[in-house]
């Protein structure tokens, strides 16, 4: 598998994941993920998972009616009366070595988990992320001098972790990657990092390469 590969079968699980915590679940096969269902706020209903996949791949298994959306991880279908909501890059980062950081890392707890979101949503989604995720994931807030400052959740697999949600609500965003970088080598040292980020900048500076083109349909 390429990078890309996995970085879209790690996100195809996490958003399974996440549909789970909602009492809900999706459907793999080898080209896609699909959600009979839709799918909470901001998770697609379906990610392709090869570049082979087609359209018919993914709108037989969800309900492709106004307001579905689609995960075209190697950007590659046509998707008739669907919308390009934005473009994206799939990142990789080289397993990283330990390194000192300023921030401290905690794993957030159904107590601090609210808090967590309201600082990764800028106070505008609550009850998107269940304390069931916390059986599954790496929810994990960065504090400094206790206050917490930025986050992100790890993802881990078999050959890589994903790394998402990645948010600086009180630092730098040069800090807080440098923090998930170092916060990802501690908890799973030796394995490669994946991902997507729409302007990947932030994640390249800190050692992330770009790996591939993706992009998310809506239908109108």
């Amino acid at each position: 598998m390429t990078f890309a590969e996995l970085a879209a079968r790690d996100n195809a699980e996490w958003c399974d994941t996440m549909c789970r915590a909602h009492d809900s679940g999706g459907v793999f096969t080898e080209r896609a993920w699909t959600s009979p269902v839709r799918t909470p706020l901001y998770y697609p209903d379906a990610v392709t998972l090869s570049p082979a996949a087609t359209a018919a791949d993914v709108l037989g298994g969800i309900d492709a009616g106004p307001g579905a959306s689609v995960k075209d991880s190697f950007a590659t279908l046509d998707l008739p009366g669907f919308d390009v909501l934005f473009e994206a890059q799939w990142i990789h980062h080289p397993a990283p070595a330990t390194r000192p950081s300023p921030i401290v890392w905690e794993e957030a707890t159904p107590g601090t988990l609210p808090a967590w979101e309201r600082a990764c949503f800028d106070g505008e989604v609550s009850g998107l992320f269940p304390a069931a995720l916390l059986a599954e994931v790496s929810v994990l807030c960065g504090r400094i001098d206790g206050e917490l400052v930025c986050g992100c959740v790890l993802t881990p697999r078999e050959r890589v972790v994903g790394v998402s949600n990645v948010f600086a609500a009180g630092c730098d965003e040069d800090i807080a990657w440098a923090g998930v970088v170092a916060a990802a080598a501690a908890r799973f040292p030796g394995r490669p990092l994946v991902g997507y980020e729409q302007d990947p900048s932030a994640a390249l500076y800190h050692g992330f390469r770009a790996t591939g083109p993706l992009r998310v349909w809506l239908k109108g």
